[in-house]
């Protein structure tokens, strides 16, 4: 399974990297994703990926 984000859903998107010369070729850009321990809603910790973005809004529970 791809990592993404357990709160957010924040996933690596695909892009283009461009040239001066405007050639194009594919990349992807990857979400800020952090492997954080939490308490789910069970009361149990557990290991997930959480964005950066999550974590600074407050909306992990770390265990």
């Amino acid at each position: 399974m791809a990592k993404e984000c357990y709160y957010t859903g924040r996933k690596a998107r695909s892009g283009q990297t461009r040239s001066h010369a405007l050639n194009a070729s594919k990349r992807t850009f990857g979400a800020n994703l952090q492997k954080v321990r939490i308490i789910d809603e069970n009361g149990e910790p557990k290991k997930v990926w959480v964005s950066a973005r999550a974590i600074k809004s407050g909306l992990v529970k770390r265990a």
